[in-house]
């Protein structure tokens, strides 16, 4: 082990404390984050079932864009844990560098169509007429957010990965409160506002996303500084740097896009039932992800405490933070699944306004949903931050190939629209699904060698180099 690990092994917190001041942060930005969500969405259910299922149909469309580009930004949090943990700034600032150009042509390019055919896509993708009409100008101004929140989910994962996880819940504390009031205001028209109905919720998320990016900027190159805006300086370090983040955030980027858009045809097919159930599956969601994500800090702790091991080149600690968070995720799993279960008991006061009908259907599924959370949580854990972190990228897209297109989604078409069952059937189909992936997540992460990751990581920085560079590189460690 090398002196610097050594020091920090001296002064390092806890395991649990360590665990606590990763997660705690992450989760509580998330949570906040989604109970004014869902207080959006109490303001739009009050224009009714279609502006509620159009909003969650829309979302579901520019969530495969922003969890898809994302893989941008788990890459660099991955890559920049391993520069933290080994102390090298310099391939930090490069590669946090680097990752801007990338992130940021790249969510502007698929941002534009839908900016300019928000309500024709709707439309393609299988929404009804009702739904494409209401949720068509609020898809093109939340596809427009899309680019600041992959920018921002950028900086938020370099600052946690180099030991400053509470910075982007501050930006976040600073911009939820004004999405929740802006989107009133643009939804009612109260006061000089202009009454713009379901769009106005997509105008208040971009002004707020925007103004999230610029606040985690500053907190990145002017308050913290953990970065220094350095982009790479010739071919060779052009391609070393660029190569490292296409190597993680392709196949991140591939896995992403087959979950997301696993997420929405499961919408697709709650829409062929009706646009009631569409409604109910959104209100299922959107309480779920309230108490999933009170887990989720786990994942970006996964990725910094084991990605600096891996930096480190200390294989058992690697595999030891592995296990302290696999035990705490049971604990949470249980704990926040239990709690999402009794949110049934206040549908009838959150959604006064929607039918009988659709808070039953609701109910039904987050009964389901809730049974199952603890499995969610063990494959969030599992699937986005130790098989990435192992670099087994493959059994991450393996497992959520299989768990959706082989399993989850064809049981839902079957149950959900050719048996009595219906809006339960495709509830409890995405149920098997998690279930089935988190069978193939556990046997892929048993696989792991964890002595062997740091070696391979090392490996792959040389192999990542152009031969001149490599050149280079052994000609300066003979003298």
């Amino acid at each position: 082990m090398s002196p610097h690990a050594q020091t920090a092994r001296l002064v390092a917190p806890s395991p649990r404390r360590e665990i606590a001041r990763i997660a705690v942060p992450v989760s509580a930005e998330f949570v906040l984050t989604l109970v004014l969500n869902v207080v959006n969405q109490i303001v739009v259910g009050t224009l009714g079932a279609t502006a509620i299922a159009a909003v969650g149909f829309a979302n579901s469309l520019t969530m495969i864009l922003v969890l898809t580009l994302g893989a941008i930004g788990a890459s660099v949090s991955i890559l920049v844990a391993r520069a933290h943990g080994g102390g090298d700034q310099t391939k930090l600032n490069q590669t946090v560098s680097a990752a801007l150009f990338l992130a940021g042509g790249v969510s502007v390019l698929a941002a534009v169509p839908i900016l300019v055919w928000g309500e024709s896509l709707m439309r393609l993708v299988g929404a009804s007429e009702t739904v494409a009409a209401a949720g068509g100008g609020y898809l093109s101004l939340a596809g427009l957010a899309v680019v600041p929140t992959v920018i921002g989910a950028l900086f938020s994962g370099v600052l946690r990965s180099t030991g400053r996880p509470r910075s982007p819940m501050v930006a976040t504390m600073a911009t939820v409160g004004l999405n929740a009031a802006l989107a009133y205001l643009f939804v009612t028209g109260t006061g000089p506002f202009p009454e713009l109905s379901v769009p106005g919720a997509g105008l208040a998320t971009l002004i707020t996303a925007s103004l999230k990016a610029g606040i985690l900027a500053v907190q990145v190159f002017g308050i913290h500084r953990v970065v220094r805006w350095q982009p790479p300086t010739g071919y060779a370090s052009w391609w070393r740097v660029s190569r490292a983040l296409v190597v993680l955030a392709l196949p991140l980027g591939i896995t992403e896009l087959f979950w997301t858009s696993g997420t929405f045809l499961y919408n697709v097919v709650f829409q062929q039932i009706s646009d009631d159930a569409l409604a109910a599956a959104q209100i299922v969601n959107m309480l779920e992800s309230l108490f999933l994500v009170g887990s989720i800090g786990l994942m970006a702790a996964t990725t910094a405490l084991v990605g600096r091991e891996v930096g480190r080149g200390d294989g058992r600690g690697a595999a030891a933070w592995v296990r302290r968070i696999k035990k705490t995720g049971t604990v949470t799993g249980v704990a926040f699944g239990v709690l999402y279960g009794t949110t049934a008991l206040v549908l009838p006061y959150l959604f006064h306004d929607m039918t009988d009908e659709v808070r039953t259907m609701a109910t039904v599924g987050i009964a389901l949903y809730a049974i199952s959370q603890v499995v969610k949580v063990r494959n969030m854990i599992l699937g986005a931050g130790v098989l990435p972190s192992a670099g087994d990228v493959r059994g991450v897209i393996f497992g959520d190939v299989v768990g959706a297109f082989v399993v989850g989604l064809p049981l839902a078409v079957v149950l959900g629209l050719h048996t009595p069952l219906g809006v339960v059937g495709v509830f409890a189909a995405r149920v098997i699904e998690e279930l089935a992936k988190v069978v193939i997540f556990s046997r892929r992460t048993r696989r792991v060698r964890w002595d062997a990751v740091g070696t391979r990581s090392a490996s792959a920085e040389r192999r990542a180099q152009p031969p001149v560079a490599r050149e280079v590189d052994e000609l300066e460690q003979l003298a």
